[in-house]
């Protein structure tokens, strides 16, 4: 146990350092913005970039590993939305909101530091597999379901291109095609410029646990709080829970390579929830809340699936 509060100490204390310094005007809250848009648009591409080029691209994408992870957030996903509208009352339109508060995760600005702090740069490539496509994948399904299931829904053809649009535009993507385009083309990187991507991948750490607790400022607990509660169990617990049954009992993955997919699963809600839930101004409190209940509670969930994957 105190290895696995070895790891998780230097995170949440980055975490805290974060909120502490928006907290008391130590740090400016405008500037929170900021520095998650650098981590998102410069320093996390670069990573991206530079892992795929150097990994073993071809072993990463084990469908082992990616099939249970995605299959468990729809389902996710769909028991979010029915126990929105058949516990809380909520109109279909909120309980995809709440429905997507469960299921998507944040794995750039909490995953990957804690996978690379919990099992070091051999997790990467596994780990990036998953990010890439995680947008792509639940974004569309997110939007698709909302779309269908609002009154006042949009056609599907105009959906799946605002899709398209938000997923193509996203710089995350492109440090992944241009790491795949490299590795497959067989590129390799002068020194000048394998220097700079290793500086800009080291920011990713930091500045992203500094400025995800910055951001936690932002997120007030409200009248909603019960139904954040439950989407935040579903993120933490019953997702990895998924992930493990299926990769471990069913698949028969080995855990030294099972575990990088059960742990991502088990990280808390990304800030696109909230996007997600302000595009369409559904669920929004709903969607803060969990951010703000399941980043915190995350610290004691993930110490625990630490201890179950026997790090």
């Amino acid at each position: 146990m105190l290895a696995i509060l070895t790891v998780i100490a230097p995170i949440f204390a980055l975490m805290a350092l974060g909120y502490s310094a928006v907290r008391f005007r130590l740090f400016p809250a405008d500037g929170i913005k900021s520095l998650i848009a650098f981590v998102n648009n410069f320093a996390t591409p670069c990573l991206l970039f530079h892992s795929l080029l150097t990994s073993d691209f071809s072993a990463a994408f084990n469908p082992a590993i990616i099939g249970p992870f995605y299959f468990g957030a729809v389902v996710c996903f769909v028991v979010g939305i029915v126990i929105a509208m058949k516990v809380f009352g909520n109109r279909p339109g909120e309980a995809v909101a709440v429905g997507f508060s469960g299921t998507f995760t944040n794995t750039v600005l909490v995953g990957l530091p804690i996978m690379s702090r919990a099992y070091g740069a051999e997790s990467l490539p596994v780990t990036l597999s998953i990010i890439g496509l995680h947008g792509a994948i639940l974004l569309t399904l997110g939007m698709i379901t909302m779309e269908l299931m609002r009154r006042d829904g949009q056609s599907l053809g105009k959906t799946l291109l605002v899709a398209g649009k938000r997923v193509g535009s996203n710089p995350l993507i492109w440090g992944i095609a241009a790491g795949m385009i490299g590795y497959f083309s067989g590129l390799k990187l002068i020194e000048p410029a394998e220097a700079f991507l290793t500086m800009m991948a080291s920011a990713v750490v930091p500045a992203a646990l500094f400025g995800i607790g910055g951001a936690l400022n932002e997120f007030k607990l409200s009248d909603n709080w019960k139904q954040a509660l439950i989407a935040s169990l579903i993120k933490l617990i019953v997702h990895p829970a998924i992930a493990y049954v299926l990769m471990i009992w069913v698949l028969r993955v080995p855990m030294e390579t099972a575990r990088y997919g059960i742990l991502l699963a088990s990280m808390p809600a990304g800030v696109n929830v909230y996007v997600f839930a302000t595009y369409y101004n559904r669920g929004v409190s709903v969607a803060a809340n969990t951010i703000l209940i399941a980043t915190v509670s995350s610290a004691v969930t993930i110490s625990l699936w630490l201890l179950i994957l026997g790090h």
